[in-house]
């Protein structure tokens, strides 16, 4: 933690006027700094001005004026979203101004103990899976990052006479931003190429998502997936004290038995399934999530008794209990957590059941490897897939052996429509409509909806899993999903 102190009378810039930029520029404020926020928005479509306003911090919307930027500044707190292309970010770096994003700023303010947990996929299911694994073990966990609550928000409201954790999902677009952050215990779930739009290449990508591991130490641990190529290549030049890999594929028991070296620490531990799912067992009944330490191996739990469907989500449950016990909570503690837990809206979200046909939502699926790993949830069921969205110039032809194997009809909407019918009728899907496009987003959700209705039958999933973020129509993923749920209620 900095000197919280040695920000008063600094001048500090704060882009952005959302949550984060909000808490940012009230922290700041707090320890005396001299806090100016500027957003693009006009003053009308920046709501969050008034509250910031009222404390006589200044606000200036609509754009970026001349002279906002200059030596003088002793920092500038960006929104992850805001590119470091952006005039005022690139000015502040030419002139030697640090630039961070939130998360930075609440680490230096606080010396509460913080997990960090990052990937493309599947980082809100085990940031919450994990706040519930901690809430059951009374370790008062606080989940926030880039869900919940800012982390400054966090900092800010943690009661001094308790002993919290601050449980963080971390966007790429955050770590970007941080440079001492050190998580006691710090995730990566997987990579894939995603966000290319705002990274520019892939290297940038995957060394944002790196800067999670960058700070720790020998009082540190380091979770990983052993099934994510990326994830494994990383574990020699860790300097985390503890390495606990988690796996669905591999059995990790031996390596730990045996202490196999791939820096200068062994693996300390590990979460795997046994029987991993590379063998064939005729009964799902005999696999069991595996923890084993240097003590030995402890079954955790039958598979069959995880509360939510998915292949991927057992990898998400074998993550949130390695962080869990690496925070603290015993084994035999964790099965209540895995078998109540229901999953995060709009992650594989169950909507109701119409005719015979069950419809999930999906809306999160942002990337091709969402909806495959969403695909692969349902693997003996044909699905007609509700797909397409924002276009950030992917070929999608890496859905190409799923849509072949597993979806009997595709309806599309967005930008991306007449690209993935393409994918589609080359994976000879004959069943494919489009939804022509308009400004009227319910329409066009119900349209889609009726659509895959029309192609489902009886004991068939729909499933809206786009593999395209949203905002080429929609707002947010959130929106989306929440109006794909109101059109199937409505059938």
């Amino acid at each position: 933690m900095n000197d919280p102190q040695s920000y008063a009378g600094q001048q500090v810039v704060v882009i952005g006027l959302a949550r984060s930029g909000v808490e940012a520029a009230k922290a700041l404020h707090r320890l005396g700094a001299i806090v100016t926020v500027n957003d693009l928005k006009p003053r009308e479509q920046s709501p969050e001005a008034a509250e910031l306003e009222a404390l006589n911090i200044e606000v200036i919307c609509g754009g970026h004026p001349e002279g906002l930027i200059h030596e003088g500044l002793a920092l500038l707190v960006k929104n992850p979203g805001i590119p470091y292309t952006a005039p005022p970010i690139r000015q502040a770096l030419e002139l030697g101004v640090e630039v961070i994003t939130e998360v930075e700023l609440a680490y230096r303010l606080t010396d509460i103990p913080m997990i960090g947990i990052t990937g493309s996929n599947g980082k809100t299911t085990t940031t919450t899976w994990v706040g519930k694994m901690l809430e059951s073990s009374h370790l008062h966990p606080i989940v926030g990052g880039n869900i919940g609550i800012p982390l400054c928000q966090a900092v800010a409201e943690a009661d001094p006479a308790v002993e919290h954790i601050i449980v963080a999902e971390l966007s790429s677009f955050q770590l970007k931003g941080t440079q001492d952050f050190n998580p006691r215990i710090a995730c990566l779930l997987n990579v894939a190429e995603t966000h290319l739009d705002y990274h520019g290449t892939m290297d940038d990508y995957v060394e944002s998502k790196r800067k999670i591991f960058a700070n720790q130490g020998e009082q540190d641990t380091a979770v990983l997936n052993w099934d994510d190529s990326y994830c494994r290549s990383i574990i020699p030049y860790l300097r985390a004290g503890r390495i606990v890999p988690f796996s669905i594929y591999e059995e990790l028991g031996s390596a730990i038995a045996n202490a196999t070296q791939f820096s200068e620490q062994p693996l300390a531990a590990a979460l795997y399934v046994s029987p991993s799912y590379i063998e064939d067992v005729e009964d799902e009944l005999e696999r069991s999530i595996m923890y084993h330490d240097e003590h030995g191996e402890v079954e955790i739990l039958p598979v069959s008794q995880v509360g939510i469907p998915g292949r991927y989500n057992i990898a998400n449950a074998l993550a949130a209990c390695a962080i869990s016990i690496a925070a603290g909570c015993k084994p035999a503690e964790l099965s209540q957590s895995l078998q109540s837990f229901r999953g995060v809206e709009h992650r594989l979200e169950y909507v109701r059941q119409h005719e015979g046909v069950e419809y999930y939502n999906n809306s999160k699926a942002t990337n091709t490897k969402a909806t495959l790993t969403a695909l692969s949830a349902f693997q003996d069921r044909d699905i007609v897939l509700i797909g397409g969205g924002l276009d950030r110039g992917s070929d999608y032809m890496d859905l190409l052996p799923a849509l072949q194997s597993q979806v009997k009809a595709l309806v599309l909407l967005g930008q991306t429509r007449h690209k993935l019918a393409q994918v589609a009728q080359q994976a000879g899907i004959t069943q494919i409509a489009v939804i022509e496009e308009t400004d009227n987003t319910v329409q066009a959700i119900a349209e889609a909806v009726q659509a895959a209705g029309q192609f489902a039958a009886s004991g068939d999933i729909v499933l809206l899993s786009p593999a395209c973020a949203s905002w080429d129509m929609f707002s947010s993923y959130e929106v989306r999903g929440e109006q794909f749920k109101d059109a199937v209620q409505a059938l």
